[in-house]
């Protein structure tokens, strides 16, 4: 005895199949833009909370020396490798970018796909009284 499918029971056809394609194209298109700006926005995100963590560093480092650019011993302040950093690698990169003795800015710059993708807001920077620039073309609200 052969087991056989009643003739109202056939499988996919073609076209049915072509329409589900099409369907997971469409949401595909749609999803994968929003999925990269939360990306990037992410990866952003994660450059000010660590350029923020880094001045708080720098805020520590004048209470104990009394200045931003250099130790009571007279070696050069140095950002310490936080976990935040480790983080950034290969999205941005933290430094100094000036210092004196009553004064510091900081700065992330963006690196690779992160450079190209975020011309919005481009490098952050954060001074010792708390002023936030961008060198993109979006404003600091958006950027921060």
């Amino acid at each position: 005895m052969r087991n056989r499918l009643p003739k109202n029971q056939a499988g996919m056809t073609l076209i049915e199949l072509m329409v589900a394609v099409c369907i997971v194209g469409i949401l595909t298109m749609i999803a994968y833009p929003n999925y990269s700006t939360y990306v990037v926005r992410s990866k952003r995100n994660l450059a000010t909370a660590c350029l923020q963590e880094a001045a708080q560093y720098m805020e520590r480092f004048y209470t104990t020396n009394l200045r931003y650019d250099q130790a009571l011993d007279g070696t050069a302040v140095a950002l310490p490798t936080t976990s935040c950093v480790n983080d950034m690698k290969g999205n941005y990169v933290l430094a100094v970018a000036s210092v004196s003795a009553n004064a510091f800015v900081l700065k992330v710059t963006p690196q690779g796909g992160q450079a190209s993708s975020d011309t919005q807001c481009g490098t952050l920077t954060l001074s010792q009284s708390g002023a936030r620039t961008v060198s993109g073309t979006g404003t600091t609200s958006t950027c921060w």
